[in-house]
């Protein structure tokens, strides 16, 4: 029969000698408790669940250190520490992210036609294959790559052999010029 380690024992194995059982010992003692615990704290349990693999693995990793040294030191207040860091990160970035997405769901939103659109109407209501032979060959070959073609701006200037920069410089200039032409 084995005999029960303490959770220093255990810390110091883990850092020292990356042992295994010693990892999952503290893990099986821990987790729970720290996933209730962090539970009080957070509704999300995608969160939590996050939260508490990450505490485990800066613990493995040896990204967080043990210093089972300083008298009143505990393994669970020391999890407990890196966890709630860690939780007001996660909680911090979901907060961003959110903010983000609610932004760009505005923005997708808005009543402004873009400018693909307004040439797209300009069909309609325009000479487009006129307005189209009226750009430079340089910007009608930039909107053939990116608008037609369907390339990203990488793509299309290595394609043409210009830099990223030029063909967005270019794309710009031309559906200035299209806007125009068709208004």
């Amino acid at each position: 029969m084995s005999e029960t380690r303490s959770d220093g024992e255990l810390l110091r194995a883990v850092a020292a000698d990356g042992d295994r059982r010693a990892f999952e010992e503290l893990y099986r003692r821990y987790a729970p408790w720290l996933t209730a615990r962090m539970r009080s704290r957070c509704a999300d349990a995608g969160i939590v669940d996050d939260v508490v693999q990450e505490t485990f693995l800066a613990v493995w990793r040896g990204t967080a250190r043990y210093r089972g040294e300083t008298p009143g030191a505990d393994a669970a207040g020391w999890l407990w520490r890196i966890a709630s860091r860690r939780l007001v990160d996660a909680l911090r970035g979901a907060g961003a992210r959110g903010r983000l997405r609610q932004s760009l769901a505005r923005l997708r939103h808005r009543d402004e036609a873009s400018a693909e659109e307004r040439v797209l109407a300009g069909v309609e209501h325009g000479d487009l294959a006129g307005a189209l032979v009226r750009l430079s060959p340089e910007l009608r070959a930039v909107l053939q790559a990116t608008v037609v073609d369907g390339l990203t701006t990488r793509e299309a200037a290595v394609l043409l052999g210009i830099p990223p920069g030029t063909v967005k410089t270019r794309a710009m200039r031309a559906r200035r010029q299209l806007r125009e032409a068709l208004a």
